[in-house]
Order: C-alpha cells, then structure tokens, then sequence
C-alpha cells in the first residue's frame, strides 16, 4: 500500500513503533490490574473497613460498574478528541482513584477510588485504535494482538503481585502503587504516543451518556448483586428490567440523534454484531475460570481442594497470562495469514478443551496449571482476534467507539460470570468449621457453564463473515 507525503511526514516525526506499543501495552497491563487488585484483601476487607460483607461487596461491583459504563464513552471521545488525549485523562482518573483508595480508613473512600480505577480500562479498546491510526498495516495484527492480551494477562500477573504486597506490608500500599504506575504511565504516554490526527467531529451526546449510563448500571446490578439480594426480588427485577426499558428507549434516541454517541448502525453490521456476541460468551468463559480455578486451589484438602494459600494457588494460575503474552506475535502474525475468525475460532476450541480436561481430571495441582495454560492460548487468540474482527468491519473514525462497544460487552459476560459462578458456588456447598465451602458438584456444574461458554463462543464464530467486503477495507494509514 502506497502512502501519501503527509502520512510519510507524520512517520517521520513518530518515536520508534515498538515504543508506542510497549507503552501502550503498559498502560493495558495496568488497567486489567485494577480488577484483581483487591482480590488478595477481598476475604479481610469487612475487618479492615469495618463494614459489613454486603457493604465491601461494592469494593469491586463499583470498580465493575465504572469499567462497564466508561469504556464506550471514553471510546466515543477519544474519536471525537483525540485518542491520547482521552488515555491520559483515564490514566490521571486512575491516579486521583489510587489516592482516594489509599488514604481512605473508611468504606466510602475506598468505594469511590474503586469507581475511579475502574474507569481506565477504557485505555485497552483506546489503545488499540491508536495502533491503528499510527501503524503501518503489516504491523498492526501483532500489536494489538499484544495489547488484546494485556486484559488476561495483568489480571493473571497482578494477582501474585498483590498477593505479595499485601503480604509484607500494609494493605494501603497496593493503593499506592497503582498510583506509583498511572504518574510512570502518564509521562510515558505523553513523552512516546504521538498525538491522534484523526477526529470524528460532532458534539457530545449527553443524553446518550445518561442513558447508557443508567441502563448499563441497572443491568450490571442486577447481574452482579443479584446473588445477594434474591433473583426473583424487587430489587434485582426493578434494576434488571428497568436498565433493559432504558436501554431500549435509548437505542430509540440513538437511532435518531443526528451525532449519537454509538452509531448503532455501524454496530448492526452482521461481523460487528456477531463479535460482540462472541464476545459476551468469552468474557464469561475466561471470568469463570478467574473464578473457579483460585477457589479449587484454596480449598482445603478435607473437603476436596488442594489447601494451597493465595500466593501458591496465584502462582499456578499466572503461567495464562504469560501464555497470552508469548502468543501475541504468533497471533499477529497468524491472524495475517489466515484471518481473526480463525483466530476465534482456535481460541474458543481451546478453552472448551481445558474445561473438558479439568471436569475430568482434577486430582494434582499439575492438572489444573496445564488447564490454565490452555486458557491462556485460548484468551490469548479469542481476545486478540476480536479487535481485529471490529476493526475491519467499521470506519476509521468509529474505531474507538466500536472498540469499546466490544470491551463492554466482554464486561457483561465476565461480570455475568461471577454472579453466576459465584451463586453456583454459593447453592453446592457445605459447613465446615461454620463456614461454606463449595463442593466437588459445585465445581462440575461450574467447569460446565465455562464449558458451555466456550461452546456458545465457538458456534457464533462459524458464522461470523471470513472476509470483509471491499467497501470496509479502512488502511492503517491514509494514501
């Protein structure tokens, strides 16, 4: 592909590609942190805040509830504004959270930090269409394979380091340090990642915001705290049904609205919604087994788990994440040769293969490293195939949007996980020593639904389009 004299300019003035994706990939790695951040304190978290259980559940549902709702709107923005101007207001957001969080001795501080940190994770699908916009196109397949594996991978590694923090010093310092990270991130976004020149234009839809917003939030309350307070109650019906009506009437305006914040029409498209989709039922396979696989570890011996501590049992799961990262060149350059379907397609098998495996054989520990690994390769090809699959199939100008339209609907899947997995485990279980364990039944039913996940996951992509018509061919870099 020829490139014009203005685009060879902007080249010329650019730090070294490879800088723009390490740095971009570092802020990826650091967003997918903030979900497992808590995870190591979770258990300790009523004592510390002096709260009740119900109360430090938000802990993380608000953390779940930021990501959800600012993915796609940071995603419309940094179309409309520019891309690394959106990055670094989320990663300053993250910062400002980290500090809440870290100097809060009460609940309500830490909560809102919570919700800060949560909203950078719109720096994943922002990122990836930065590579787009700065990439040369035989390029681009591999780098956002790399940072698509940044969603696993900082969770998988994260869970270790906080472990550790935790472990040797007081429970605020993961608070500072993932301060300590978004200050580093910011100067490295602003020193390397070169400002965005492709602008969308339009006005800020304010009314799409507040109706995405409050219907996303339903939705995700009813999903996610619907365990707790009974899923026949008022209160999970009128959250549940109340954010769908929302999200109904808003998809209305949206379709009307001459600058709507999603161009629904764009998100129609067979692939784009067909993406989607999949990415719904791959969220929640791979949310599942973040799920699954600790508890089976931690779970004393007497009652069928391995006894291990949190550290250990983190130790064997993070061998996925580096499985992600170890692939995403291959992925790249796979995905070039015989397209992101395919790339789907591997990864779902994969993932329905390491449930297969672990529902039948789960008695050494080695068992369960070699089924995350396999979760590993398929996260790592199922992730890396999807921004691709979008990307292909939308405008350049709504690469931002579509992406975190994608991001957001890996959200539903994974936080329909843990409300799922998290009952499943809650209904199967037993007293032991006046608390309750899940039992082996628990765990069958569990690797099934992550299962079925990956089944569902699986057949969508076989009818996702291999190829893109001509008229969505978008290059990397304008002629």
């Amino acid at each position: 592909m020829g490139m014009g004299d203005a685009a060879r300019r902007r080249l010329t003035r650019m730090p070294p590609q490879g800088a723009i994706v390490a740095v971009l990939a570092i802020a990826g790695l650091s967003s997918s942190f903030m979900f497992t951040l808590v995870v190591p304190i979770q258990s300790k978290l009523p004592e510390l805040l002096n709260a009740s259980r119900e109360d430090t559940a938000w802990v993380v549902t608000a953390t779940l509830l930021a990501a959800a709702v600012c993915t796609p709107i940071s995603g419309r923005l940094g179309d409309m504004y520019g891309k690394r101007r959106i990055v670094i207001a989320l990663l300053v957001t993250l910062v400002i959270g980290s500090i809440i969080a870290a100097l809060s001795p009460h609940i309500v501080g830490v909560i809102i930090g919570r919700a800060l940190q949560g909203a950078v994770t719109g720096v994943v699908p922002l990122g990836i269409s930065i590579l787009r916009d700065v990439l040369h196109e035989d390029r681009v397949d591999s780098a956002i394979a790399l940072i698509s594996a940044t969603l696993g991978v900082g969770g998988a590694l994260g869970l270790p380091i906080s472990a550790v923090v935790t472990e040797v010093s007081d429970w605020h310092m993961i608070f500072w340090l993932s301060a300590i990270l978004g200050v580093i991130q910011i100067g490295l976004v602003v020193w390397i990642v070169p400002v965005s020149v492709l602008r969308s234009g339009g006005r800020i839809d304010f009314v799409g915001v507040a109706g995405l917003a409050i219907g996303l939030i339903g939705i995700l309350l009813a999903i996610s705290r619907g365990n707790e307070w009974g899923w026949t109650s008022p209160a999970t019906l009128a959250c549940g049904l109340g954010g769908i009506a929302v999200l109904l009437v808003w998809g209305w305006y949206e379709l009307r609205v001459d600058d709507p914040l999603l161009d629904l029409r764009v998100a129609a498209r067979r692939p784009v919604l067909l993406t989607n989709l999949a990415s719904v039922a791959m969220g929640f396979s791979l949310f599942a087994s973040n799920v699954v696989y600790p508890q089976l570890l931690e779970l004393p011996t007497a009652v069928g788990g391995f006894g291990l501590s949190l550290l250990a049992a983190s130790l064997v799961v993070m061998p996925s994440g580096l499985v992600m990262m170890v692939l995403s060149p291959v992925a790249g350059r796979l995905s070039h040769r015989v397209g992101p379907r395919v790339l789907l397609l591997i990864g779902a098998a994969a993932l329905v293969m390491a449930y297969s495996f672990t529902y039948f054989f789960r008695t050494d520990v080695w068992q369960l490293l070699v089924a995350n690994l396999l979760i590993g390769v398929g996260i790592g090809f199922g992730f890396a195939a999807m921004p691709m699959l979008i990307m292909r199939s939308v405008p350049q100008s709504e690469t931002g949007a579509s992406n975190g339209l994608n991001a957001l609907f890996r959200s539903v899947g994974t936080s329909s996980a843990a409300a799922v997995v998290g009952a499943v485990l809650a209904t199967f279980s037993i007293e032991q020593g006046g608390v309750q364990l899940p039992t082996p039944t628990a765990f069958d039913v569990a690797f099934l639904l992550g299962g079925v996940g990956a089944i569902v996951a699986l057949g969508i992509a076989l009818f996702i389009p291999s190829r893109r018509a001509p008229e969505e061919r978008h290059p990397s870099l304008p002629d």
